[in-house]
């Protein structure tokens, strides 16, 4: 675990990363339950359950987008904020209720008028977490200026809390740790997804934001990236079209867990998080 001295006024925001389909969300159900049976030790000797639980969906739906289903699944299960990327959009029933989704989040540097909300303010026992998602570009969609776009809003959601998180889905490594250092002391902590493999190299920044180049997925363990061997290798070795499914066999939730001054908003520790849970 990287950290600096805890202040009196700390708090733990929970990051999970992209939840792959049906054993995806059971292993989060469980780890969620795991957490919170610790925190309710009779002894007392347990961590508390972490204050706020984000975790990007946009792979819940048996690896391509959510439902409203999913998010009612997650939701029961403890996940308060819900981020998203490249796949938000692979289902056409989100248009159905996007926008009545207040803690369902697209990346916002998508083009104005895209539905949905790139960004939130979630509020839970007088502490209130802004959390900001932002999509890369390099080997992905031409968006906006994700560097631009999170620097706006981190400067507006601090207006009203110390507290911001950046969840930045991109494919390139480079460009997830250019964001980290480009924020650095704008943020509590900015967040890589999307390449589903868990990255060591968790850190604070400088000037006091946690980072990490991906966070990792939510979801098999014996897949390539949480889909089947067969079709990947169809794919990959024979060129010829192949319809990916979730790989079988046990899952694994990955993330970080980070400590954070409730007052300055200054991250004080980031830990990176992996539990294994049974055969799905």
């Amino acid at each position: 675990m990287t950290s600096t001295s805890k202040s009196n006024a700390s708090l733990t925001i929970l990051f999970l990363g992209d939840i792959i389909g049906k054993p995806g969300r059971e292993v989060v159900k469980k780890y969620l339950q795991h957490l919170r049976q610790q925190s309710e030790a009779a002894d007392g000797s347990g961590p508390a359950f972490p204050h706020f639980v984000v975790a990007n969906v946009e792979n819940a739906a048996h690896g391509f987008g959510v439902t409203k289903e999913n998010l009612t699944e997650l939701k029961e299960a403890g996940v308060n904020v819900f981020s998203g990327g490249n796949h938000t959009f692979d289902r056409k029933e989100i248009f159905s209720f996007i926008s009545e989704e207040q803690y369902l989040l697209r990346p916002s540097n998508y083009p104005d008028g895209t539905p949905g909300r790139g960004y939130c303010l979630f509020e839970k026992d007088g502490f209130k977490l802004a959390v900001v998602n932002v999509m890369g570009r390099v080997f992905m969609e031409p968006l906006g200026s994700p560097f631009l776009v999170a620097q706006a809003l981190a400067k507006e959601m601090k207006a009203q809390t110390p507290l911001v998180l950046v969840d930045m889905h991109a494919e390139a490594t480079a460009e997830k740790v250019a964001l980290g250092w480009y924020l650095d002391g704008e943020v509590t902590a900015v967040v890589g997804s999307h390449t589903h493999v868990q990255t060591a190299d968790e850190r604070l920044l400088h000037k006091g934001t946690a980072f990490i180049t991906d966070a990792g997925c939510c979801g098999p363990t014996d897949g390539v990236i949480g889909m089947a061997q067969e079709g990947v290798f169809r794919r990959m070795v024979q060129q010829l079209p192949s319809r990916f499914e979730i790989a079988p066999g046990p899952a694994a939730a990955c993330g970080v867990l980070i400590t954070a001054d409730a007052v300055s908003g200054q991250a004080l520790s980031i830990e990176r998080v992996r539990y294994v849970g049974i055969n799905q």
